[in-house]
């Protein structure tokens, strides 16, 4: 897989959506990178005690983008089978050490793929101007559609970085 390093906008897509659609494809090829070849003993890695493996974080990754599809696209929380569906990988910790396991690579990657695949349809129905359409927070603080999904990026590069001090600690380089 060749990495493009440029921002342009994609065709499809608005001209700042295919921009927006651009940043989050090259993100998830560098992560789709990073994690290649890794084996399913790599994935369910414990570093410590109070670690998450890169299946679990992988998991995240994708709990996170469903979650901003919801918000952003819905406009609406999760509901309790969804948030039921995501609560552990969504919130890591000791129940997603002992449950997100035991998949091979594909299975992360496929989660991924798929929660993606619902971000670009979704977005070809948006254009600029919802880029900026503003809502708040329960606690009244505002943000915007585009915020949402720098956040997406944002959160997937933030756990990469987890993803390659694991491999560091596993000796699987940088």
């Amino acid at each position: 897989m060749k990495v493009d390093y440029r921002i342009k906008s994609i065709s499809g897509y608005t001209e700042k959506i295919g921009e927006l659609v651009s940043m989050l494809e090259h993100t998830r090829e560098v992560t789709l990178q990073e994690i290649a070849n890794l084996s399913q003993a790599d994935l369910d890695a414990l570093t410590d005690q109070s670690s998450n493996t890169i299946g679990a974080l992988l998991m995240h990754i994708a709990s996170i983008e469903f979650v901003h599809q919801v918000v952003s696209f819905e406009k609406r929380d999760l509901t309790d089978q969804e948030y039921a569906d995501w609560k552990l990988p969504l919130e890591l910790g000791d129940q997603a050490r002992e449950s997100i396991h035991h998949q091979p690579l594909d299975y992360y990657i496929d989660r991924l793929n798929q929660t993606r695949a619902n971000t670009l349809a979704r977005l070809t129905a948006k254009d600029d101007q919802w880029l900026l359409e503003e809502d708040k927070w329960s606690h009244g603080v505002p943000y915007n559609q585009y915020y949402l999904w720098f956040h997406v990026m944002e959160d997937e590069i933030n756990h990469r970085g987890q993803i390659r001090a694991v491999k560091r600690l596993l000796n699987h380089g940088s």
